[in-house]
Formats: C-alpha cells, sequence, structure tokens
C-alpha cells in the first residue's frame, strides 16, 4: 500500500504496508450495484480500503486476479464485483474501459435513431 503526499510541486509516494499475492484470500467489493470505492481485502486479517474511484478498484481487482492466474494458479475469491465489468473477455473489455462503454452505447442508440426515422409500410 502506497501512500501519496505532495510537497509544494513535488510529488511523493511512500511505501506503508506490504502484502503478499499468495497470502490474500479473497477480495470484497461489498457492493456490486453501487458505485463504491470501498473494499476488503482479506489476509490473515481484513483491511478495509478505499480506491481512488470504483473504476479503479475494478482495475485493482482485475489486476490481482490476472497476477494470480498468470504466476499462483491459485483460487481467489473476488465477490461483490459486477463480473461485466471484472472479466475481461466481457464485451465491455478493453484499456480504457469508460471510453468503450460510452462508444457502445452511442453506437447503440444511434441504431436506434436509424430505426425509429425509418418509414413503416
Amino acid at each position: 500500500m502506497v501512500k501519496h503526499l505532495r510537497v509544494g510541486q513535488e510529488e511523493k509516494y511512500e511505501i506503508v504496508e506490504k502484502w503478499f499475492l499468495k497470502d490474500l484470500e479473497m477480495i470484497d467489493g461489498k457492493e456490486a450495484d453501487t458505485d463504491n470505492p470501498y473494499f476488503d481485502m482479506h489476509f490473515h486479517k481484513v483491511y478495509n480500503l478505499e480506491a481512488y474511484s470504483c473504476a479503479s478498484k475494478y482495475t485493482f481487482a482485475r489486476t490481482l486476479n490476472k497476477l494470480n492466474e498468470m504466476y499462483l494458479k491459485k483460487d481467489l475469491k473476488i465477490v461483490n464485483f459486477d463480473d461485466t465489468y471484472l472479466n475481461d473477455d466481457s464485451i465491455w473489455s478493453s484499456n480504457n474501459r469508460d471510453c468503450l462503454v460510452l462508444m457502445r452505447i452511442c453506437f447503440y442508440a444511434s441504431n436506434l435513431l436509424c430505426l425509429s426515422l425509418c418509414p413503416l409500410s
């Protein structure tokens, strides 16, 4: 865990605490249905954390899940997260998820507009 400090014009980061991924038992997103940046990480002790945003919470969970798949291949429980945004095989996945979601919504909205303007015979 890193603490962000701003000293005048300089930004500094200080390592506050370290954990091993092998010791992580579960990530609890608390509420999958709300835009909530809070989550719990379960090690030998439960740590209550707050991400910068809900999007960064999901990015963090995806990163831990990928690292687990690549290196440990253990059963990591990720609960109370929306699977649509958690899985990379989802249609909403990309490196810039917010932009892709907005693009798809605009695409579907323009299709609906075009269909609504077509005359029915």
